[in-house]
């Protein structure tokens, strides 16, 4: 079938983690919801229930201990069958995670998204096994991208916070605002219905802030998750000259000890401003990253 030789075709393309990324969420959904019609057909709803008890981080210590792969896979996994969780999910990683890979890179992207994740869970079981208000709820299981996006979201804002995105009936608004503006619904959502999925958030977007200032300052936080995805890249690749193309080690169009000047930066903010982000050419967006650092 063409679609799955283009879905194929995509996990083989270098440098478009974000559509990976994508493609993984979307894949693990129509799984689950497959396995959900299945478990309604035959009255076996313990089948679809079982599989997310093996996607989602478990709020009790001993049964994230004992599936420690939820910390990561509960990222990956969705709420079955409504689409509007996974939807608003990836738009949202697509608009910011895109920023990110664009910036400084699919590569770190992969990294954010795990860190991101990492930290949403570690928020998670912190506060609901040893805060009062937290502990005395009913267990609960963490599910959804929400935690990586959020760290895509203020990652972003922190990297170039006077980007803006044009929003239908309010017009250009920086991305720093639209960070925040997230950041304190999770931040009041915390206490409500979806505590857990909130606090998530809230990892997840200090998770997108000191990875970025940790970048500026030299330090990469994903390199250790970069090489064991390079690892894991290097058992299915056939071909040693494949994976050296994973290779960070881009040339850059200008010198080493090149910083640009506040006119300059003016001038690559007004592009910006007035024809976005994608307008600018690659030496343009070094540009701003050197100014960044």
């Amino acid at each position: 079938m063409s679609l799955l030789k283009d879905i194929k075709a995509q996990f083989y393309l270098q440098d478009n983690a974000l559509i990976k990324i994508i493609l993984i969420n979307v894949l693990v959904y129509i799984f689950d919801c497959i396995v959900w019609v299945v478990s309604k057909i035959s009255v076996h709803d313990i089948w679809f229930h079982s599989l997310q008890s093996l996607q989602g981080a478990s709020s009790n210590l001993m049964e994230v201990a004992y599936k420690p792969w939820t910390i990561l896979t509960y990222a990956f996994s969705h709420d079955t069958p409504s689409p509007l969780h996974i939807f608003f999910n990836m738009l949202g990683l697509y608009w910011f995670g895109g920023l990110i890979s664009e910036y400084i890179g699919g590569r770190r992207l992969v990294s954010l998204y795990v860190i991101g994740a990492l930290f949403g869970v570690a928020l998670y079981l912190v506060c609901y096994n040893f805060i009062p208000f937290y502990a005395s709820k009913p267990p609960s299981l963490l599910i959804g991208a929400s935690g990586s996006v959020l760290a895509a979201v203020v990652g972003a804002a922190t990297l170039i916070p006077t980007y803006r995105f044009h929003l239908i009936f309010i017009g250009p608004v920086k991305i720093v605002y639209i960070a925040a503006f997230y950041v304190f619904l999770s931040f009041i959502g915390s206490v409500q219905g979806n505590a857990g999925g909130n606090l998530a958030h809230l990892g997840g977007a200090l998770a997108g802030f000191l990875f970025i200032t940790s970048l500026k300052r030299g330090i990469d936080l994903g390199k250790p998750i970069n090489a064991i995805v390079d690892f894991i890249g290097s058992l299915f690749s056939k071909d040693k000259k494949v994976r050296l193309s994973f290779s960070n080690n881009k040339k850059s169009g200008l010198d080493a000890g090149y910083v640009p000047d506040e006119k300059e930066i003016n001038i690559l903010l007004d592009k910006i401003s007035r024809s976005g982000y994608e307008s600018l050419t690659k030496e343009e967006k070094q540009k701003l990253f050197k100014a960044s650092q």
